[in-house]
This record gives C-alpha cells, structure tokens and sequence, in this order.
C-alpha cells in the first residue's frame, strides 16, 4: 500500500477547498501563503525576537538544537496578517465553531462557540538536531480521539525557510487525525512537509506530527499559531504575554481573538455595574483598566 501524502492547494484556493482536505486528510500545504512585504517584515520581527533566545536544556521534546520565541502578538505586529489570514481563519471557523444544540429550561437553543488564538512560536531547528516526538497539539487540552464532536484546534506552521527532509521539515501523519488514542504513531508513517519560504502547512490538533531531523548546514526556520476553541484554557497565556499599550493598538478581531470577548455560552464575561460585560469593554477605557490596575504595569 502506497503511503499517504499530503495535498498541495494554491494561495487563491477557496475555503472549502481546504477545509475539505484538511477534514479528509488532517492536513494541507497553501502555497504562497504569504509574501512580499508582509512576509518579509515578519521575518526581520521574528529573527529579533529569536536572538534572545536561547537554546533548548533537554532533548526529549524542546530540542537542545532548537531556538524558539513565544509573546508574538508582542513582538511581531505583522502576526496580524498571519491570524487574519482568510484561509487560515476562514478554515478555523469552519471546523472549529459548529453550533450545538441546548435546552434553556423548556426552550431549545443554539450556540455557536468563540474561537481564539492558545499559542504563537517562532520554531529555529539547528543543524544537529534530532527529530521530534510525534504528538497530537490537542494533548495539551487531555483531548480523547476519534471525537466525532468537534476539533479542538487549527494550527498553522509557517515557513520562514525552506522546508525540506535535510532541514528537518516537519513530519506528519496524513488521516492520523481518525485514529483512536490506544494506536501509536511510528516514523515510518510520516510524510515531509516539504514547502517554498512563505508557504505554510495548516493542520487539526488531532493529526500526529513532528519537528524533522536537521541533517543540513543551515537552521529551518518555521512560524507557527493555533487558533482554538473558546471554551478550552489558552496554551499560551495571552493576558500576561501581550501588553496592554500593544493590545489596545491591534485591530478589534485580533484583540477578541486574544481572548478579549465573552462568547454565546457565558465563557469568559466579566461584570461591570451588575452587568456580565464581554472583557472588550475594559480596552476601551483606560479608567477600568487603572481601577484594576492594569494600567502601565504590564510589560
């Protein structure tokens, strides 16, 4: 039996293009995802961003080769165009938010759940490195598989580099999303996600994947975000990542998507005058934000 690959879709796909290889497959590559200025401009953020990190301490899962970056809404103000991406999060939306039914004492009820950013890395893997452990980035949540319910994250991995098998492209396990949690993932399963700079692979975090071994001369360099259910704790702590003074200047769906909304099923609202208020409120008013004293102190 022939292994399984993983599809290669043009930037001018359409949503449902990829949303039904993605469902189909675990995966698809978007050629072209992004270039030109913006690419090139996210690239200088992210390369300063990385030259103050450090190397991993330990090889099981981080990498001893590997330099990563984190707090990139902080750090790279062209995420945005990553985030706001029309495949990416048209396809988030997609296969995240499908409404569920409830009942509401006798009256029955639809609710469409939030959708919001859990993680940003910037990824270097150096000559040397070793492959990764292949995982699922839903593991983070205890999610339990198949769950024919819903997914529970859409990750992007960008490539700032050249993804190849002697870069250490990352490796996945295309249709790995259907399996259940008690079958193991084995190398020889994998495929390369082989990609052009700007090119980016968006894949579920039920899908088995991980960073290749890098057997070249040069660091492969990737980006990658997941944008996550609403409902489910953020991977990465965004209140505390991102100040307040850089929040307030993102645009009104990046500052929701970080987390600054409260959706249909009461996740997430804060009161204000007795009132259960979507968080959004306190980013415009700098008396809030003093009274609870996150004002000028958040850096």
């Amino acid at each position: 039996m022939s292994k399984a690959s993983l599809v290669t879709l043009p930037g001018d796909a359409s949503v449902e293009q990829v949303v039904e290889i993605i469902e189909r497959d675990g995966g698809v590559i978007i050629a072209d995802f992004l270039t030109g200025s913006a690419f090139k401009e996210l690239k200088q953020q992210v390369d300063t961003a990385l030259d103050t990190s450090t190397f991993g301490h330990e090889n099981f899962f981080v990498g001893t080769s590997t330099r990563r970056a984190s707090r990139l809404f902080a750090r790279a103000p062209r995420m945005v165009d990553v985030v706001l991406h029309p495949l990416y999060l048209g396809a988030a939306r997609k296969i995240l938010q499908k409404p569920v039914s409830v009942w509401f004492g006798h009256e029955r009820t639809t609710i469409t759940p939030q959708i919001q950013i859990g993680m940003t890395q910037a990824i270097e893997i150096h000559p040397g490195q070793g492959k990764q452990p292949l995982h699922r980035d839903d593991t983070s949540f205890l999610w339990r598989h198949p769950n024919y319910a819903r997914e529970a994250r859409l990750q992007i991995m960008l490539a700032m580099t050249e993804f190849t098998q002697e870069t250490g492209a990352t490796k996945v396990i295309p249709g790995s999303h259907k399996w259940d949690d008690e079958r193991r993932p084995e190398p020889e399963e994998t495929v390369d996600a082989v990609m052009a700079v700007g090119s980016a692979l968006l894949f579920i975090g039920s899908t088995y994947h991980g960073g290749g071994t890098n057997s070249s001369d040069k660091p492969r360099l990737g980006l990658t975000m997941g944008i996550d259910l609403g409902c489910i704790r953020q991977e990465e702590n965004q209140y505390l990542s991102v100040p307040f003074d850089i929040l307030k200047g993102l645009p009104e769906e990046v500052q929701r998507l970080l987390g600054w909304d409260a959706g249909e099923n009461f996740m997430g609202w804060v009161e204000q005058g007795g009132k259960m208020v979507s968080p959004l409120t306190h980013l415009q008013s700098d008396d809030v934000l003093r009274s609870l004293g996150l004002v000028g102190g958040m850096r």
